[in-house]
C-alpha cells in the first residue's frame, strides 16, 4: 500500500468494521438493493445513507451558484460537520464521517434535538476530539485536517485490497478508467442534507425529520439516478443504522441475533482476505502442480500439459471472437 489513501470497496462489511475501528459504538452499515422507502424504514433508526455513483466527466461536476437538485446552504457549514474533499481515494471514508460526525450523541450538531432525529451515536473519544477541533475551521481546512489524520488514514487503508505489484497513486495506463464518488445524505436539525466534499457547501433538500427520511431521501436518489443513461447500473447504496444485534437483544429474537452474529463473522473473514497477499500462496500452488506433472512423466508430461492448456485457451478466445461464448474451459489436472 502507498503512504497516501488507497481505494476501498463499497461493502457493508468494510464500512461497518471501519466504523468500529474508528471507535464508534453500536452502529453498522446495511447494503440496500432497492430504492423502496419501506426497506430503509424497516432498519430504523437510520442515521443516514452513503451513495456511490459514476463520477460524470462530460460536464463540470462542482456547481458554483446552484446545484442540479436542492439548494446550497452555506451557513449550515458553520453549524454541522462538512469538509471539503482535498485528496483522492478518501471520499468513501469522508462520506461515512459526514454522517457519523453529525450524529454524535454528545455533540452540538442538534441531531437529537426536539425528538425529531434518530438516537445519536457514541462516536468515541478520538473522533469526538477530531470533530471538536475541526468545527472551528472552514470546510477546506477541515478537509485538510481529515487528510492529515493518521488515525483515520491508517484505519481507512487497513481495508484496502492488498496490491503487491501496483501503487494506486502512480497509475500510468493510457486508457482512462471510470471514476466513482461517494456522497452522504442525512437529516440534521430537521433538514435533509446532501454532504458532498466536492461541492462548495451542504445541499439542502428541504425539511425532513427522521421518520420522513426514508421516503424523502429515496425521492432525491431517484431524481439523481434518472439523470444517467438507462444503461448505467453501477450504483451502490448503504445505510448507516443502529447495530442490528442491539435490536435483536432488546426484543429477545435469538434467531435474528445469531443471524447477525454470523454476518459479522463472515464480514470479518472477508476483510481478512482483502488484506492478505496471496502471491506466495499462488506460487506454492503452481509449484506443487508443476512438481506433480513432472512426477507423472518428466519434462514430456509437463510440456504436453502446457501445450494442451495453450490450445484450450486459444479455442476459448476464438470462440468468444466469433460471438459463440464458449464458456470457461476447465484445465484438467
Amino acid at each position: 500500500m502507498s503512504g497516501g489513501w488507497n481505494t476501498i470497496e463499497s461493502d457493508a462489511g468494510v464500512f461497518t468494521f471501519l466504523l468500529n475501528n474508528l471507535g464508534a459504538q453500536d452502529v453498522q452499515f446495511e447494503e440496500l438493493l432497492t430504492l423502496e422507502p419501506e426497506v430503509l424504514a424497516a432498519l430504523y433508526p437510520v442515521y443516514g445513507v452513503i451513495f456511490l455513483f459514476k463520477y460524470p466527466t462530460d460536464a463540470p461536476y462542482a456547481a458554483t451558484d446552484k446545484p442540479l437538485d436542492g439548494t446550497f446552504d452555506h451557513e449550515a457549514a458553520e453549524r454541522i460537520f462538512f469538509a471539503a474533499q482535498t485528496i483522492q481515494n478518501a471520499c468513501g471514508t469522508q462520506a461515512l464521517l459526514s454522517v457519523l460526525l453529525n450524529k454524535d450523541q454528545e455533540g452540538d450538531s442538534g441531531s437529537t434535538s426536539a425528538g425529531d432525529e434518530a438516537t445519536g451515536i457514541d462516536i468515541g473519544k478520538s473522533l469526538r476530539e477530531f470533530r471538536d477541533f475541526t468545527m472551528v475551521l472552514p470546510p477546506e481546512f477541515r478537509g485538510e485536517a481529515l487528510s492529515n489524520s493518521e488515525l483515520i488514514r491508517d484505519v481507512h487503508n487497513s481495508f484496502a485490497k492488498s496490491s503487491p505489484f501496483v501503487d494506486e497513486t502512480q497509475r500510468t495506463s493510457g486508457e482512462p478508467e471510470d471514476a466513482f464518488h461517494f456522497i452522504a445524505y442525512t437529516p440534521i436539525n430537521g433538514t435533509l442534507y446532501e454532504l458532498d466534499g466536492l461541492q462548495p457547501a451542504p445541499i439542502s433538500h428541504g425539511p425532513c425529520i427522521a421518520d420522513e427520511f426514508p421516503a424523502k431521501v429515496m425521492d432525491v436518489l431517484q431524481r439523481r439516478i434518472a439523470r444517467y443513461d438507462m444503461s448505467e447500473i453501477r450504483f451502490n447504496l448503504m445505510a448507516m443504522v443502529r447495530d442490528l444485534r442491539v435490536r435483536a437483544r432488546e426484543i429477545g429474537d435469538g434467531e435474528a441475533l445469531e443471524r447477525e452474529e454470523q454476518k459479522r463473522r463472515d464480514w470479518q473473514f472477508e476483510n481478512a482476505l482483502r488484506r492478505h497477499n496471496f502471491v506466495g500462496f499462488a506460487g506454492a500452488v503452481l509449484k506443487g502442480v508443476v512438481e506433480d506433472k513432472l512426477a507423472e512423466g518428466g519434462d514430456a508430461a509437463y510440456q504436453k500439459w502446457i501445450e494442451e492448456a495453450k490450445a484450450k485457451t486459444k479455442q476459448r478466445l476464438e470462440s468468444k471472437r466469433r460471438g459463440g461464448g464458449g464458456g470457461d474451459v476447465e484445465m484438467e489436472g
